[in-house]
């Protein structure tokens, strides 16, 4: 898979970075894989979820934080559309980001 905009977790892990390590996991995961549904990322992280119109939630550093994308299996790609903590994550609406 290739990741687009991953700038973004770079400019999260900077500022906070205690979520680097967890992140650059996360990353090296992703561009392992070869999805071609939700089954086969479950396969990868357990804990993802998804939450419709191609959007998935995965759980980063033990639940702490909250990593938000969009994937288009076609194409093999994950845009990144929101990285943050829990309490960030419930102050916004999935489906406009």
């Amino acid at each position: 898979m290739r990741i687009f905009t991953e700038q973004k977790l770079k400019e999260y892990s900077k500022k906070h970075p205690s979520t680097k390590v967890a992140l650059q996991e996360w990353v090296s995961i992703v561009k392992a894989s070869d999805w071609t549904c939700f089954a086969d990322i479950k396969q990868s992280f357990n804990s993802v979820d998804s939450v419709g119109n191609q959007r998935y939630v995965f759980n980063i550093k033990g639940n702490q934080y909250r990593l938000v994308v969009v994937i288009k299996f076609t194409i093999k790609y994950v845009y990144i559309r929101f990285v943050g903590t829990h309490a960030e994550y419930d102050k916004i609406d999935c489906s406009t980001i």
